[in-house]
């Protein structure tokens, strides 16, 4: 039956869904250099046919011009949060670097904290990355490389298990040549379960709200039976039942996660959208998504260690 949270966020309106809650499990911390951190021992006692296939972290918004001398300074701690998971990969919802993201700001802040697992990272650009005085995405490119330009291009896809990755450049979403080779992506697929991720959200309750141009994307992806698609844009976590391009609630829609809380300022909620059934915003954290062959599940893990949402299990299409 449909899952409710307590906090009385879910939209009434959320049909019979897809999924169930999963078992509560233990929360286990660790001190790492002072900081309070969850551990995934939290797992230890799950029956091996809950074990994830793998696990990856997700975030977006995340280096100030900050470092970790200030005690103010967020991405210090939520790299260490990353560090501390471990995971197979990392996802990065754009504006990786704050404000302008010269090459010289990676080097002196991202690279400080998130750059220690830059060999794993798969990144994405957002609005920040387009503001370089030496040119649009060219710090960003620099600092990358071919982990953010694998083909020449802002966008690549690539399969991890049973799933297929697609990281997509939103600040070109009105480039016909992104979205052809999109299409064709979609088609050349094989593997059972797809998730997207991008910088500008189709559906938000922040202060920049919905982002429209991100809607022909979201249908494309909706129409190849897709499961899941992370945002970033605003800076606070927010997760949908699952819904098409149109905002109408569909049990067999899409998923779609904002986790803007990677290091940036937070952002107030300002108008809650359809669908929306969890948003927390001054909380900095990274979302630990755990994925088998056949679903996906995550948890939002603040700097402080404690869980702050656990969503449902979903199953792949």
């Amino acid at each position: 039956m449909p899952h409710t949270p307590t906090d009385g966020t879910t939209n009434p309106r959320t049909p019979k869904a897809r999924w169930v809650i999963p078992a509560a499990a233990a929360t286990a911390l660790a001190t790492v250099g002072g900081l309070l951190l969850w551990s995934p021992a939290d797992e230890a006692d799950a029956s091996p046919s809950a074990k994830a296939a793998f696990t990856a972290v997700a975030a977006g918004d995340i280096a100030e011009q900050c470092t970790k001398s200030s005690s103010s300074c967020a991405h210090p701690k939520t790299a260490a949060l990353v560090q501390q998971i471990n995971p197979q990969f990392v996802l990065t919802m754009g504006d990786n670097q704050y404000d302008d993201a010269r090459l010289k700001d990676f080097q002196k802040y991202y690279a400080t904290t998130w750059g220690a697992f830059k060999d794993k990272t798969k990144p994405v650009p957002g609005n920040h990355e387009t503001y370089d005085p030496a040119g649009p995405l060219k710090g960003y490119k620099s600092y990358f490389g071919s982990v953010a330009y694998p083909n020449g291009k802002s966008y690549y896809s690539y399969d991890q298990g049973n799933w297929h990755f697609i990281a997509l450049d939103s600040n070109s979403f009105d480039d016909a040549a992104q979205i052809n080779w999109l299409k064709k992506d979609l088609a050349a697929n094989a593997k059972k379960c797809v998730a997207a991720y991008w910088h500008h959200p189709l559906f938000s309750s922040g202060e920049h709200g919905n982002n429209p141009v991100g809607r022909p994307v979201y249908k494309l992806l909706d129409d190849a039976k897709a499961e899941l698609v992370l945002g970033g844009h605003d800076h606070h976590y927010e997760r949908f039942a699952p819904q098409d391009a149109n905002g109408k609630a569909d049990s067999e829609g899409i998923v779609e996660l904002l986790a803007g809380t990677g290091g940036a300022n937070p952002y107030k909620i300002e108008e809650v959208q359809p669908n929306s059934q969890k948003r927390i915003t001054n909380t900095y954290g990274v979302v630990k998504l755990d994925f088998t062959d056949d679903g996906f599940s995550w948890k939002l893990i603040g700097t402080d260690g404690s869980t702050k949402d656990t969503s449902p299990s979903y199953s792949c299409h």
